[in-house]
């Protein structure tokens, strides 16, 4: 093999080697922005489902008591 020939393939390898660690750092990159996503989504639905079921708590509360009667006392 001529020193032309190993030049070049080691240009190759290197310049493979640099687009690889591109691509893993671009990869790595897109899976921390969907998990930041994720945990903001999963966050905003926990609120929801908190604020709701102190609302509901406020309201059995201040509902007036029910009475319930038998079918068998009534009549």
């Amino acid at each position: 093999m001529s020193k032309a020939h190993d030049a070049s393939a080691a240009a190759r390898r290197k310049a493979q080697e640099v687009l690889t660690r591109k691509q893993d750092t671009e990869r790595t990159d897109a899976r921390d922005k969907q998990r930041v996503a994720e945990d903001a989504k999963t966050a905003k639905l926990k609120a929801l489902r908190l604020a709701k079921e102190a609302a509901d708590k406020v309201a059995r509360e201040s509902a007036p008591p029910t009475t319930k009667r038998s079918s068998a006392r009534a009549r």
